[in-house]
């Protein structure tokens, strides 16, 4: 489970009732919510949050490198509290479901000098695709 919570009164971030919301709303595991998705949850718990301030404490959240802002394709972007682990994403190329994954090794190391042409590589973003479960099901 995300530590989402505690990270943010950790690092003393004004708690009020609207962010405290979004923040439970994204807590967990495998949580890739939409802005949208975000915002209904959030009306579920607290009617009176609106759309602006469920957007805007989103960006405040990636800014703030709490929370990652995922975009696997062309759909929306999604908004993954896991952003203090390392790790990749498993998207199911049906119906969009997306799942962290922590494989072993360095995808870092495995990219030979002969490929960086030069780079100093800081990061790698690795997104697997396939087809879930339930959609290889239907």
């Amino acid at each position: 489970m995300s530590d989402l919570l505690e990270r943010l009164r950790g690092r003393g971030w004004r708690m009020t009732a609207q962010r405290r919301v979004v923040a439970e709303v994204l807590d967990g595991d495998h949580v890739h919510l939409t802005a949208d998705e975000v915002h209904a949850r959030a009306v579920a718990k607290l009617p009176e949050i609106s759309r602006a301030t469920v957007y805007n404490t989103l960006g405040e959240l990636v800014s703030l490198g709490e929370v990652l802002e995922v975009a696997t394709d062309k759909r929306a972007k999604r908004y993954d509290p896991n952003a203090h682990r390392p790790h990749h994403h498993l998207v199911c190329a049906r119906c969009g479901a997306i799942r962290d994954v922590h494989p072993d090794g360095n995808p870092l190391a495995d990219l030979p000098d002969s490929e960086r042409f030069g780079f100093t590589v800081s990061d790698v973003e690795v997104t697997y695709r396939g087809v879930c479960p339930n959609c290889a099901a239907a």
